[in-house]
């Protein structure tokens, strides 16, 4: 593969930085809030795809340990192979995202955490279009995306010694881009970083 293809640099830069991102991301305590809610909204039992699961703490942990059937998702190699070992009880499949399919109405929810700003703009839309289709009727759709448009690198990611990549669209597109997937948008919140943010959608196939 082109070195220079962007979603390789993504794997190589989680693979280079999977330990460094939990201890700079608080893995053990984030999503606290965030998940609870997501709880209230799955049916017992139910099944979760988690699209860029990391290394499976907390969401597929998570969910694992409140009784969901869970498959994760993910590009780096050794992000999979800590959430193997971390959460034995999932099941996780080293992919890109845009690449995997699965049959029509799958699943109960779908999460994606600061995974889709990884994934080229042109390829965002089909794959939400294809997220639609896996969810089963009022299912849910969680996601981080970008807040404002940008695409670009750095050199030199958490100090792991690799660069890593992004592609935003802003909010107002990304809420479009879900919309037209044929999913109903419920709720969109502000989530800070440093001296920006990302936007948090809450959707659900009708």
């Amino acid at each position: 593969m082109d070195i220079t293809d962007p979603k390789d640099l993504v794997r190589r830069g989680y693979d280079a930085v999977s330990l460094r991102y939990d201890e700079a991301y608080g893995a053990e305590t984030k999503y606290q809030s965030l998940l609870g809610d997501l709880c209230q909204r799955i049916p017992a039992g139910g099944t979760v795809l988690d699209l860029g699961c990391g290394s499976g703490v907390p969401v597929a942990r998570t969910l694992a340990a409140a009784g969901y059937r869970v498959i994760g998702i993910d590009i780096s190699e050794v992000q999979i192979r800590r959430a193997r070992e971390r959460v034995p009880q999932a099941e996780f499949i080293h992919a890109d995202a845009t690449a995997v399919s699965f049959g029509a109405a799958s699943f109960d929810a779908i999460v994606s955490f600061f995974a889709l700003i990884h994934i080229p703009l042109s390829e965002q839309p089909p794959l939400l279009r294809k997220i639609a289709g896996w969810l089963r009727p009022g299912g849910c759709f969680v996601a981080t995306t970008g807040h404002g448009e940008w695409t670009g690198t750095e050199e030199n990611w958490l100090g792991g010694g690799a660069p890593m990549w992004w592609s935003h669209a802003d909010a107002a597109t990304n809420r479009e881009w879900i919309e037209q997937a044929g999913l109903t948008v419920e709720r969109e919140e502000f989530v800070p970083e440093g001296d920006g943010g990302h936007a948090l959608f809450w959707a659900r196939r009708p």
